[in-house]
């Protein structure tokens, strides 16, 4: 069966991260991708313009025409938008016995915030919920580090991509406190604008195929490996991945 990924996040309309990076994973690794739009943003890759805020009501009504009709089997959070809409966000998906992957987007990789301080007190609800949460090195910061988010009882993937030095680590640590570690070699180029995007919908995949977490994260990271050696070189600033380009998955 076709794994069936709800994506409930913002759009880039330069088509680098966002929605667009999450629809371009999920159907390359062979999903069928939904959407419930929390923003619309004017972006590029020199940063982000404008962004206008969709009503709550309005994602809640998306997600619920894809979940009546459809069905869901993995959802995918990025970004939110609002503490108002984390909350509905909650509200929806605590009825649910579904995969979730919940990346805690809060600055572009332009470096403009996304989530302001209300937002960010919100994510609570959905890191309790969330099967694996996904922050980067200053995400994982501005949620109290890793003590308090192991605290709230919740499996997190710290991205290293932030880090020093010529080699990146990412580490998935378990609730219980059980560890497991991959290191590559860095690869070197400006294009990254939508990684993170990439690698939580390439877990979500994986998760809906009934994968173990441990391997949907490894055979994710593959993925974004090869879409960032795969990126066209589009824009002046942090262009986009090449995810249209990646046929070995």
């Amino acid at each position: 069966m076709t794994p069936r990924i709800l994506i409930i996040a913002g759009s880039d309309s330069g088509g680098g991260a966002g929605i667009q990076a999450d629809i371009k994973t999920v159907t390359m690794l062979g999903g069928h991708a939904m959407t419930a739009i929390t923003a619309v943003t004017a972006q590029n890759t020199l940063g982000v313009h404008g962004i206008h805020l969709v009503p709550p009501a309005m994602v809640i009504a998306q997600a619920r025409a894809c979940l009546d009709d459809i069905g869901v089997d993995a959802v995918k959070i990025g970004m939110l938008g609002s503490a108002e809409t984390a909350h509905a966000v909650a509200d929806l998906l605590a009825a649910l016995d579904l995969p979730i992957v919940f990346d805690p987007v809060m600055v572009a990789t332009s470096g403009d915030t996304l989530a302001d301080a209300p937002t960010i007190a919100a994510f609570e609800r959905l890191m309790r919920l969330a099967t694996v949460v996904t922050p980067n090195l200053p995400e994982l910061a501005a949620l109290g580090g890793e003590a308090a988010v192991l605290a709230k009882g919740c499996t997190v993937l710290v991205k290293g991509g932030h880090g020093g030095g010529d080699d990146l680590i990412d580490e998935l640590i378990l609730a219980g406190g059980e560890r497991r570690r991959w290191q590559d070699s860095r690869i070197a180029t400006r294009h990254t604008h939508g990684t993170g995007c990439t690698l939580a919908s390439a877990i979500a995949v994986g998760l809906a195929r009934g994968d173990r977490l441990d391997l949907a994260v490894a055979s994710a990271r593959r993925f974004v490996r090869a879409a960032l050696l795969a990126a066209p070189g589009l824009g002046q600033g942090h262009g986009p991945m090449g995810q249209q380009a990646v046929r070995t998955f």
